[in-house]
């Protein structure tokens, strides 16, 4: 949770310190060679949705999305991220190149049916916000090792889990274009500022 907020902090400051950004910048460390920059870019994956259907990096494929990790059962930041995220929904609800992807971090109680409940509660197009489960290490790998977020479980925190609040902006490449603190409603802002750049990159 500390990088995550680092970078937000980071990004924040540097997008503060100019006027007219036309241009988001990518973020991970990039491999530098003689004649390509190569940022790190989201892996190959495989989870199930909300309506038992197989999601992988190719439902992506030239689309931009927003990524998240949350637990159902979460009493803490959760349902506030929730109502951050179907903001940015509501705001790009009829863009069809943007995509919503939220991983639970809980697949024992986060089941397929409790997902789809979940998802028409917030009365979604499911074709546009997948919400997935999967093998609990393959969530906390691809949370940790590539998005740079936190995910894992702990006994002691609320809910049993520990995950960052972050919303995590990808482009069509897989590449992170920006990461947002979820529960601050002036981050969401600037959030759908961002992928009205990244639209029209």
């Amino acid at each position: 949770m500390k990088v995550l907020i680092v970078i937000v902090f980071i990004y924040s400051f540097l997008i503060g310190c100019t006027n007219t950004q036309t241009e988001l910048p990518f973020l991970g460390n990039p491999i530098i060679t003689n004649t390509d920059t190569i940022y790190p870019a989201i892996p190959a994956f495989e989870f199930i949705n909300q309506d038992s259907l197989k999601v992988t990096n190719h439902t992506f494929d030239d689309k931009i999305y927003v990524a998240d990790f949350i637990f159902l059962n979460c009493p803490t930041i959760c349902p506030i991220m929730n109502t951050e995220m179907l903001s940015v929904y509501h705001e790009f609800s009829s863009t069809p190149d943007l995509l919503f992807l939220s991983h639970t971090i809980d697949p024992k109680n986060d089941s397929i049916p409790r997902l789809k409940s979940h998802a028409d509660n917030l009365n979604i197009d499911n074709e546009k916000w997948h919400f997935v489960t999967g093998e609990k290490k393959a969530i906390y790998t691809i949370a940790e090792d590539h998005y740079y977020t936190t995910a894992y479980a702990d006994s002691t925190a609320p809910g049993g889990f520990i995950h960052s609040g972050g919303f995590l902006l990808i482009d069509k490449n897989k590449n992170i274009r920006g990461v947002y603190d979820g529960t601050n409603p002036d981050e969401t802002m600037r959030l759908i500022s961002d992928i009205k750049i990244l639209l029209n990159e």
